[in-house]
């Protein structure tokens, strides 16, 4: 399904309210001045509320997308949508893109 491309400026957050940001952008592609990322790009997450063991299993520390856009890549990685998929580690809770930008869209 078409989705709005990721970006470096996107608000991606982890279940627990981290705020999530890409280690590696594309510096190929940009929209709105922006890189777009990949699905390549492991992301940190910092802020994650998940208390660490005994009172949890967290904090979110790191998260790896596992899909993508099936039709738009950039040097030969397909670029991340607003519906792409993530696990974080070491909860496997997932990320949730909230704010993005809208003007560019793929499939």
């Amino acid at each position: 399904m078409p989705g709005p491309l990721l970006h470096v400026g996107a608000t991606v957050l982890c279940a627990h309210g981290g705020q999530a940001q890409p280690t590696v952008p594309n510096p190929r592609v940009s929209v709105l001045g922006q890189p777009v990322v990949g699905v390549n790009s492991p992301y940190v997450v910092a802020g994650c509320a998940l208390p660490p063991p005994t009172a949890g299993n967290g904090p979110c520390l790191t998260a790896q997308w596992v899909t993508s856009a099936t039709r738009v890549t950039s040097s030969g990685v397909p670029l991340l949508l607003m519906d792409s998929q993530a696990i974080c580690a070491p909860t496997g809770t997932p990320l949730t893109p909230t704010v993005v930008q809208t003007r560019v869209s793929a499939q």
